[in-house]
């Protein structure tokens, strides 16, 4: 008979938390899978917030996550803009882009994948 293994781990006590002006980036780690949960207040934006602490003037990192609550966007250098909304699960590519919160409410999304690089 096998052993079932169970792991429990929560956002309330992570693994790591990246901290910066108007935000927080947490992670969790199970087994070799890392989860993030990315927690921004209003006026938040990656190139201010995130980009300018590791010289960096669009992020470069491919995600795919869900967002829990608020808005937020994911914009490329061209100008094409596409709002993040509550439920929404999404893809954005490697390829550079900025993103910012939209509205008076806090934006709060769950990563899966690009969570080691985020904000490195």
């Amino acid at each position: 008979m096998n052993d079932l293994a169970v792991i429990i781990k929560r956002f309330d006590a992570p693994d790591e938390i990246t901290k910066f002006d108007k935000g927080a980036f947490e992670t969790v780690k199970i087994n070799n899978m890392v989860i993030g949960r990315a927690t921004y207040e209003p006026g938040w934006k990656w190139s201010t917030h995130v980009g300018t602490l590791i010289n960096k003037k669009y992020c470069d990192v491919e995600h795919l996550g869900m967002v829990v609550s608020g808005n937020a966007t994911a914009a490329s250098p061209d100008g094409k803009v596409t709002m993040l909304t509550p439920g929404d699960i999404f893809y954005v590519s490697k390829e550079p882009h900025d993103s910012w919160v939209v509205g008076d409410e806090p934006y709060v999304s769950i990563h899966f994948l690009g969570v080691e690089k985020y904000t490195k």
